[in-house]
């Protein structure tokens, strides 16, 4: 009898390193670091984090990032979108604990809304909806850079004390763990750069393997410290539906948005695809390095997103690519011809932004 290949939905993408994710939670729940093996995966975590800004740095084209900055007014929209109105959410959002969501996940939901935006599914969907694949990549590039500064600030003014303790001394080993091997990857790009762009491939592994390094070592403590208690199933089951409204809010926010503030198509999908995503690669290692112990609660609501927002997002890539024709000779017509008939008003109306 032949066999048939199971095959996941388009709509479903999940890739090897999602997967490894998941793997990587349930090896913490059933096997997690304590005593001695704790201490030695904290210092490799400390290792791992200062790596990966190091990588962030020598990647980041200082030339490339100065050609971008002429899309300013597209650049802002993203940054507007990503440190001010995800924020501004949610910290509308305390008003649901602790009805709706428990203090911990509350504070992990939070941090969400304060970590950039991500880079390379943003170029990606970007590209399938035949947006502004250059912009998107220097709006993902600025959102990281300045998401090294900005994240832990507006941590520590929104989240104080109840989220990790932040003191003078959290802000210098922030600034020594991000900051300053990111700078050290700027300075020294002249002479790393192209090392790290031949083997791009080879580093990403390194990279991916070591946020796979600080999850496991923040559910480990998690474990230990018992904290898993507090997540009930209905609890968990809150967490997404809320999540699902925020991303949904971010869409029809950037989507009308941007097209109201006068943007092409091309930029709108740039903006849908930049400024409504969260990065899990720049706010795992953030995490562990905000919240110590405390990370693996606060980490949980980022993994949820980052699923969610992929599986949304590569529903609605697809959409605008199947409509992109449409709506280019829409838009070069002019505003008349979608006018003239039903049947140009239907065409149009799918092909929103």
């Amino acid at each position: 009898m032949r066999r048939r290949k199971i095959t996941l939905p388009s709509w479903l993408p999940l890739d090897w390193f999602i997967l490894a994710l998941i793997g990587t939670v349930g090896l913490a729940a059933l096997l997690p670091a304590s005593g001695r093996a704790a201490t030695v995966a904290d210092g490799a975590t400390t290792v791992a984090v200062a790596f990966l800004f190091f990588l962030y740095g020598a990647r980041l084209s200082t030339r490339e990032a100065l050609d971008g900055m002429r899309h300013w007014r597209l650049h802002l929209t993203v940054l507007a979108c990503t440190f001010v109105v995800f924020p501004v959410l949610g910290t509308a959002a305390r008003g649901l604990v602790p009805y709706v969501l428990t203090h911990p996940l509350y504070t992990g939901l939070l941090f969400l809304c304060l970590v950039p935006s991500t880079v390379q599914s943003s170029i990606a969907f970007t590209s399938i909806a035949r947006g502004n694949v250059p912009a998107a990549i220097c709006a993902g590039s600025f959102s990281s850079l300045v998401g090294i500064v900005l994240t832990p600030l507006l941590a520590a003014l929104l989240l104080g004390s109840g989220g990790g303790g932040f003191s003078a001394d959290a802000m210098v080993k922030i600034a020594l763990q991000l900051l300053v091997p990111f700078l050290a990857g700027q300075l020294l790009r002249p002479w790393v750069g192209g090392f790290v762009a031949r083997h791009r491939k080879v580093l990403g592994y390194a990279d991916r393997g070591s946020i796979l390094l600080v999850v496991y070592a923040a559910f480990s403590a998690g474990m230990v410290r018992g904290i898993w208690h507090q997540v009930t199933p209905v609890r968990l089951g809150a967490l997404l539906a809320v999540e699902a409204v925020l991303l949904a809010v971010m869409l029809l926010l950037t989507s009308y948005g941007s097209r109201r503030l006068g943007f092409g198509r091309e930029d709108r999908i740039a903006i849908v695809f930049a400024g409504s995503k969260k990065s899990l690669a720049a706010g795992l290692p953030m995490a562990s390095v905000l919240f110590g112990a405390q990370a693996s609660l606060a980490v949980l609501p980022l993994m949820l997103f980052h699923q969610m927002q992929l599986m949304v997002c590569a529903v609605l890539a697809r959409r605008f690519a199947r409509t992109a024709p449409e709506q280019a000779a829409l838009e070069s017509a002019g505003p008349e011809s979608a006018r003239a008939t039903p049947a140009a008003r239907e065409t149009r109306a799918p092909a929103r932004v």
